[in-house]
């Protein structure tokens, strides 16, 4: 009987302890589960993000949508593009609409962009510029390594400063364009983005990472099931010359219908403007 008693009780203490070990796992406090599981989730973002620009390749092209907001004394301005990226080539033509004067008025013609790897060619670029010309502009040159200067973030380029993701959440599912993506939120090193990035992009990456006010670009970056960029915001921060102030930019890219047709003709030599012209983020003289 004693016997029985003895070997009840410890059956009976094996089921509590059972009950407890559940409950601590459940609840993720009792052993360090929840904490592990959380670093497991940071990594699989910080990997899903350094390979976003991959899977872009692998689609092939996309449409995009562009909008880079800029804030600096109290003024506040939209540019927006629209238009189409070939990823594997590396070629894309936007169209981009410079926002309206005060006064309601645009005033401004479209300007068109042709984005290739290290150069930047506009047309309609502004006062100055004959019709028929394109400006063109080395994107290592400028001291924001394009991802500002000309009103919109080159689409690849926007997916590689991704690559240098140090610490990102995944902050749940969520949907864009009604396509179910991925949310996650964190911040890209461009340093380290310059040094994983393609040919082509890696000039102007480093070139941004001295020319920014800091290296760190917080961002919001939205992922289908595929891997491949819907849509990424990235915030920028550069120091205004003439004002002595800081400028807040928020550059937002969307894609869209992967797969469609990309035609880019680049303009000749003789097509080309030969005057020099003031750089200015958002194409701005």
């Amino acid at each position: 009987m004693d016997r029985r008693q003895r070997q009840g009780a410890k059956a009976g203490g094996a089921v509590v302890a059972g009950v407890v070990v559940c409950g601590c796992l459940g609840a993720a406090g009792c052993s360090g589960e929840g904490a592990a599981a959380q670093d497991v989730r940071s990594v699989d973002a910080v990997a899903a993000l350094h390979g976003a620009a991959d899977r872009l390749v692998a689609a092939g092209s996309s449409k995009a949508r562009t909008a880079m907001e800029m804030a600096s004394g109290g003024t506040r301005v939209t540019i927006r593009g629209e238009g189409v990226y070939d990823f594997r080539e590396r070629l894309g033509r936007l169209k981009v609409l410079l926002p309206q004067d005060p006064a309601g008025a645009s005033g401004h013609r479209p300007i068109t962009e042709l984005l290739t790897p290290g150069a930047l060619f506009m047309k309609n670029r502004g006062a100055g510029v004959p019709d028929d010309k394109w400006v063109r502009v080395e994107t290592s040159a400028v001291s924001d390594g394009n991802l500002v200067t000309g009103g919109a973030t080159d689409p690849y380029a926007a997916a590689e400063v991704l690559r240098g993701t140090r610490a990102a959440r995944y902050m749940g599912r969520t949907e864009v364009a009604g396509t179910r993506v991925r949310h996650y939120r964190g911040t890209a090193d461009l340093n380290r983005a310059a040094r994983e990035a393609s040919a082509g992009t890696k000039e102007s990456l480093e070139a941004a990472a001295k020319g920014f006010a800091t290296a760190e670009v917080p961002f919001d970056a939205y992922l289908d099931d595929e891997g491949r960029i819907r849509k990424v915001r990235h915030r920028f921060s550069f120091v205004n010359g003439e004002r002595k102030g800081t400028v807040a930019v928020a550059s937002t890219t969307l894609l869209y219908d992967f797969g469609a047709p990309v035609r880019v003709r680049l303009p000749g030599d003789e097509d080309i403007f030969a005057g020099r012209i003031a750089e200015g983020p958002g194409g701005e003289n």
